[in-house]
């Protein structure tokens, strides 16, 4: 099951009408991508705690890192430059930290809030090789403008 993106958006769209709390946001959207897609394995937020630095916020799946700074793996280097990468083999990522032995590709999306600034990211892993397209990345950063862009 491949994610309905535009159903997906009304619902979030439904279920955070109003809301300003930024953890509040993404425990419920963790939950709602999470459920979305079977190619999701682990899906969840990095929040920007410091400079330089993030810590795990809210999560579906296994365990996850529990902090990661700007200077390492994929998380960070999306921090680092404000921009979406999708890691087709992350054993191909040089710098990639390896929270869970059974992920093979992840795709990670900066999340912004009012004026560009950078509230975390959103991290997807998958246990399948390629498992994420431009369509997702696409989608995701749509949603995460409309539900954190005013904040």
């Amino acid at each position: 099951m491949h994610a309905d993106y535009p159903r997906l958006a009304s619902t979030i769209r439904a279920l955070t009408e109003g809301e300003t709390d930024e953890v509040a946001l993404m425990a419920t959207l963790a939950c709602e991508i999470h459920r979305a897609d079977d190619r999701f394995d682990w899906t969840g937020f990095y929040r920007v705690v410091a400079p330089e630095l993030m810590k795990i916020g809210p999560y579906q799946g296994g365990h996850g890192c529990l902090v990661i700074p700007f200077s390492r793996g994929v998380c960070g280097a999306v921090a680092r430059a404000g921009k979406t990468l999708n890691v087709p083999d992350v054993s191909k990522f040089a710098d990639h930290i390896a929270c869970s032995s059974s992920t093979r590709s992840e795709l990670v999306v900066p999340v912004f809030g009012k004026g560009g600034r950078l509230i975390g990211v959103l991290d997807l892993d998958s246990n399948t090789l390629a498992a994420f397209t431009k369509a997702d990345a696409d989608a995701l950063e749509a949603i995460l403008a409309e539900v954190f862009g005013a904040l």
